[in-house]
C-alpha cells in the first residue's frame, strides 16, 4: 500500500473515532429518553413517551418560555453590535483597533465563572440581577465576540470596489451600506444570529449568576433539577436541545453554502 493510501485511511479512522466519541453519548442520551423506567439506565427497560409528556410541568415550560425570551432579544442585539464593531474595525487607521477587538473578544478567553461573578457584582446594585433584562445583557456580552468574528469573514470576501463605485456615483454611506454592503454579507449576519442563539440557548454559568426564581432559564432549571432527582426528563429535554442546535446548524449550512455560491 502506497503511503498517502496509508495516510489517507489513518486520516478517516482518526476522524471517525473522534465523531463516534462525540455522538455515541448523545444517541445514549436520546435513546433514554423514550426509556419507560423511572431512573436513568441503559439500556431502557422499555419505550415510553412518557418524560416528553413530563416536559408539560409549569416549571420546565416557565424554564422554556425564559430561555425564549431571553435568547431572541439577546441574539438580535448581539448580531447589531457585532455588525457595527465588524464595520468600523474594518477601517484602516482606526485608532487602537487591536485592543477593541481583543476587549470584544474577550469573553471567549475569560473564564465564564469570572465572567458570571463580575455580571453579579455589577447587577446586584443596578436591581438587574433575577431579571430577564439582566440574562440579555449578559447573554449579549457573550454571544457579541461569535457575531463579530462570523460577520468580520464575511466582510473579509467583499469586493469593496462595487462599494467604493457606489459611493462615487453618488449614494450617500447608508445607501451604500443598505444596497451594496449588506446584502453582499446578508448571509453572514443570518449565520451570526442563529449561532448567537445557540450559545444564548445552551448558556448555564452565567445564567447562574444571573437568573433568579421569577427569571431561570432551561438550562439553569436543568442544573437544579440534576442536582435534586436524575429522572429520564432530563434526558428528553436534552433532546430537545439537540434537536433545536441541529436545526440551528443545517440552517447555518444552508445559509453558509448560499453566501459561498453567491461568492
Amino acid at each position: 500500500m502506497k503511503p498517502g493510501c496509508i495516510w489517507r485511511t489513518l486520516r478517516g479512522a482518526v476522524c471517525l473515532f473522534v465523531a463516534l466519541y462525540m455522538l455515541v453519548p448523545i444517541a445514549i442520551v436520546v435513546v433514554i429518553s423514550f426509556s419507560s423506567g423511572q431512573f436513568l439506565s441503559f439500556p431502557p427497560p422499555g419505550f415510553s413517551l412518557q418524560w416528553y409528556r413530563a416536559l408539560n410541568d409549569p416549571a420546565w415550560t416557565s424554564s422554556l418560555a425564559t430561555s425564549v425570551e431571553v435568547m431572541i432579544p439577546a441574539a438580535l442585539l448581539s448580531t447589531c453590535l457585532g455588525l457595527g464593531a465588524a464595520l468600523m474595525l474594518r477601517r484602516e487607521g482606526l485608532p487602537g483597533a487591536p485592543l477593541i477587538r481583543g476587549i470584544l473578544l474577550s469573553p471567549l478567553v475569560i473564564p465564564v465563572i469570572i465572567t458570571g461573578v463580575a455580571f453579579y457584582s455589577v447587577f446586584r446594585p443596578l436591581g438587574l440581577h433575577g431579571t430577564v433584562l439582566g440574562l440579555i445583557v449578559a447573554h449579549t456580552v457573550l454571544c457579541i465576540p461569535y457575531a463579530l468574528t462570523t460577520i468580520t469573514s464575511s466582510l473579509a470576501m467583499v469586493d469593496w470596489r462595487i462599494a467604493q463605485a457606489s459611493a462615487s456615483l453618488g449614494a450617500r454611506p447608508f445607501t451604500t451600506f443598505r444596497r451594496v454592503t449588506f446584502p453582499s454579507i446578508s448571509s453572514g449576519v443570518i449565520s451570526s444570529f442563529l449561532f448567537s442563539l445557540v450559545v444564548s440557548f445552551d448558556e448555564v454559568v452565567v445564567s447562574m449568576f444571573v437568573s433568579g426564581p421569577d427569571a431561570r432559564p432551561v438550562t439553569v432549571q436543568m442544573w437544579s433539577n440534576i442536582r435534586g432527582d436524575v429522572d429520564p426528563t432530563i434526558a428528553a429535554l436534552a433532546s430537545v436541545l439537540f434537536v433545536f442546535a441541529l436545526l440551528i446548524l443545517l440552517l447555518e449550512a444552508i445559509f453558509g453554502r448560499g453566501e459561498a455560491t453567491e461568492q
